[in-house]
Parts: C-alpha cells; structure tokens; sequence
C-alpha cells in the first residue's frame, strides 16, 4: 500500500476540460456536467473551461455544446441552459507545451483547486501533465482525471505513472473507470455488505463459478489504429472486467473509506494465478471477427476495416483462478468481444446445486440451481433466480419451476419517471469532491497490468493465434469448448 499522501481539498473550484471538441467530451461529459447542474450537484461559482486544439470562438463552442444536448436530453430546460452555460469558456490552445498550457491560466484567474479532466489519447498523459507543471498551473489544490487505459503494459503505465507523480501527488489523481459509476456496479457493494443474506454465502462453499461477459455489437471501425496495438485484452480485459472481478470477489473494506475498498481490490489483484504457456491453449481463446450479420444488418471483417491481414484479437475468453481462502476452486469466467449478436455487460454468480433433492425423479430434473445476475448493460438489473413449486395439480409428486426474483426494481433509478444518469454523473461528482473510493489507486493499475502481460506472454509463447467467428457469433467455438471443458456453460 502506498504511503499516505497529502488530502487534496473538498472541492475543486473550476474544471478545465481537455479534448472539449472530442467525441467522449461531447457523447458524455458536457452532457453529464449539464445534467449535474440541472439536479443541483454542480457546486456555485464552478466554472467550466473547454479547450482543444480547435480554433473556435467561445460562442462556437457554445453552439457544440448545445447541440451535443440536444442530441443527449429529451428536452432542454432553457433556465437551466442559461445558468449551465454562462459557467462554460474556451480556449484555444496546444496542451503538450508549457506555452500552450500558459494559455489556459488567463481563464483560471483566481481557481485554487482546478480540475483537469484529460479527455484525450493517453499517448498524450505525459506531456500535458508536465506542461501543467512547468506553466504552473498543477498547484497542490489541483487534482487531474484521467481515462484508462494507463498504458499499454505494465511497462508503459509505470513511465505514466512516473512521470505524474513528478507534477501531482497520488492523491491528485484520480484514474477512471466509467464501469465503477454505474448504478447496478455500485448495488453489487450494498448488496454483498448491506446484507446478511449473501456474504456468508459469498466463497467456495457455495458458489460453483462465476462469468463475466461483455460484449458488444459494433465492431472497430475507425479505431482500428488504437485497437491495433492494444486488442481486447488490453482495452476490455484490463481495466473493464478486472474492476467487476475485484468488486465480486474482494473482502470486505473495513469501511468505505477510498483506500480501505482500493486496498482490497489490490489483494485481489495479488492473488490472480498467473497464467503460464501452458495455460494459453487451455485456459484462453482468442477471435477476430469475420463478415457476418449483426442486429440484421451486414458487417465487414475487422481486416477489411484495418485494410489488411492484422493479428490482434477482437474477442477474448479466458479462464481466471483466484488463489486465497474465499476462491480457491472457484473458476472465473470472462469473455469478451466486437460484433457479438447482441449488446450485454453481465454478472452471472452461479450457486452449487443443493446436495440432495428431497423431491422425485421428475421434479428433481426441473431443479437447478440459484444464480445471481447483475445486469450492466444495456438494461441495468440484478436478478436472483429462486426455485418454486409450479403452480396446479400434478401427479407424481410436487412440480417445481425456477423464478427469476428482481432486486433492483425502482432502485437503481431515483424514483418513476426518473433518468437514467450517465455513469461518468457519479464520478465527477465524487472527483469534484475529492472522494476517489470509485477511481483506480496506482497499485491497482499495476497490477492489473502485470496478470494482464502475464496472459500477452503466455499467448505469444504458445503461439496462440486468434481464431476466426463470425461476426454475430458468440465468438470462436473454441470459447465454448473452454468453459465445456471444466464442466459448465455460458449463461443466457
């Protein structure tokens, strides 16, 4: 565990923006910081300042925000318009030199604890960051947030982290994962330690398996580039579903406090075997979609995308194993991949059958067993499927029927009729505040990037290659052969 660092203050004073014209920018942020001014979560006297290399006016880019609103809102409140963007500036500058970022301070007069959102390619982390430093702008109220991936291996997020921690202390960055601002992830903690029922449940006793799955219709398009380099190992696998495993299966925090969950996640992390060449054919597939037909509609190949032959996996399934008391035993299931038949981000805890039926022969081949399945994306729900008697007369002996029991019903919204907040609502408010419990610690990073280069090596020294799917597949057969392979089957 990291050393204590030095708190940042409560609240930061101004949000400088970087990559305001960009895509995440203009799909999530600037709606979400709208949205958080319309409920009254955006703190008075915060101002917002755009910036890009983009010539543009601040009208112009007044005129970007509000069309990235219309496309977000079902409706515009025009009172809370003129409140939002009376906060909004921007300023034209090259935020990878010192003299660019110098630009911005004009803007700043008189913030104390900015907020520098960097909403751009990680390649660009370093330089911005320094040239924060060197313009003076990376003051000790300041804090900075940063998207994930850190890096492309443990290697490259070690440079990046390095290089932070020379302009901002640890406990100024805050490393995102929009998957830990969704309503249904933040359920799964209250639902494990906020409740009797399942924590003694919660280990190799009486869990069987547990899968991971998320899959995604669209393919790579015009990222190819990026995806390229990094696959879906590296840009799904790491960061993504490592969260999602550590949230399933870490101890419980002593509190909720931000490093008592993080130091958690760590031992987690920690306690991953590490794959060997061995394992790379057993316990691991990796695809690259081929044409096919998505949602009904026709798609390319990824080569055909990229414009050539390339060896990078657009779909992953592996095989993860946990080595402490609570897990031994229990396999970890996780897939991932583009141009899959339908849009799913899903947790699927599947409970070991009960040891004897009681029941006779043609009950006891309805029984199955208990699973709990949080739901993502694209609905949000947790789920507890319970066995019942079915309803009627029977002969023989009582019927059963399972029933899948909703434990989510209104509460993952605010109450009927209520929107559905965007994931990155909940992060910048706790990054505006300070509060880092749902941001990623350094440690964590790393970590997760050793397992992660750990399964990149295994690959290439079994000369593990992907495999051709369809595009509107589940991925290769080889993904079914492997959880067949340990004596289980994909959820539904």
């Amino acid at each position: 565990m990291p050393a204590p660092s030095k708190a940042a203050p409560s609240q930061a004073d101004a949000i400088v923006l970087f990559g305001a014209t960009g895509d995440l920018s203009r799909r999530m942020l600037l709606p979400s910081l709208y949205f958080l001014d319309a409920d009254g979560f955006l703190p008075a006297g915060v101002r917002i300042m755009g910036t890009a290399r983009a010539d543009l006016s601040r009208d112009a880019f007044l005129h970007t925000v509000r069309e990235a609103l219309d496309e977000r809102a079902e409706t515009i409140d025009e009172a809370v318009w003129a409140r939002f963007s009376a906060r909004l500036d921007y300023v034209h500058a090259d935020a990878t030199s010192a003299e660019g970022v110098a630009a911005l301070a004009p803007a700043l007069d008189g913030a104390t604890a900015p907020l520098f959102f960097l909403a751009i390619s990680p390649s660009l982390y370093i330089k911005v960051a320094c040239a924060l430093g060197a313009a003076g702008l990376a003051t000790p109220g300041s804090r900075i947030v940063l998207e994930k991936p850190i890096g492309r291996d443990l290697e490259t997020s070690r440079g990046i982290n390095a290089s932070l921690s020379e302009v901002f202390d640890e406990s100024q960055v805050f490393r995102i994962d929009h998957y830990l601002g969704k309503e249904t992830v933040q359920n799964l903690i209250a639902l494990r330690f906020a409740n009797t029922l399942f924590e003694p449940l919660w280990n190799s006793l009486s869990i069987d398996h547990v899968q991971i799955t998320v899959a995604e219709t669209e393919g790579v398009g015009a990222r190819w580039p990026y995806y390229d380099e990094y696959g879906a190992l590296r840009d799904m696998l790491q960061n993504h579903m490592l969260q999602l495993l550590c949230l399933v299966a870490m101890e419980p925090p002593a509190d909720m406090e931000p490093d008592s969950v993080r130091n958690e996640k760590v031992k987690v992390l920690r306690s991953l075997r590490r794959f060997r060449r061995a394992d790379a054919a057993e316990k691991s597939v990796r695809g690259q979609y081929t044409p096919g037909v998505v949602v009904g509609k026709e798609a390319a190949s990824y080569e055909s995308e990229r414009g050539q032959k390339s060896g990078a996996e657009t779909f992953v399934a592996l095989r993860a194993d946990i080595d402490n008391w609570r897990w031994a035993g229990v396999p970890f299931f996780l897939r991932t991949g583009k141009r899959m038949p339908e849009k799913r981000t899903q947790i699927a805890i599947q409970f070991k059958p009960v040891p004897h039926s009681i029941f006779g022969q043609a009950s006891s081949d309805d029984l199955v067993a208990n699973k709990l399945v949080i739901d993502l994306q694209p609905d949000e729900d947790i789920k507890l499927t319970l066995m019942n008697k079915a309803p009627g007369l029977t002969k023989g002996g009582m019927r059963l029927q399972s029933m899948p029991l909703s434990l989510s019903l209104l509460s993952t919204y605010e109450g009927p009729g209520s929107r559905r907040r965007i994931a990155y609502e909940r992060l910048l408010v706790d990054a505006l505040h300070g509060d880092a419990t749902l941001f990623v610690r350094r440690d964590e990073v790393e970590e997760a990037w050793r397992w992660v280069d750990g399964v990149a090596d295994a690959w290439t020294e079994a000369g593990l290659a992907p495999k051709p799917y369809a595009a509107g597949s589940w991925g290769p057969s080889g993904a079914f052969a492997l959880i067949e392979r340990f004596g289980r089957d994909w959820s539904d």
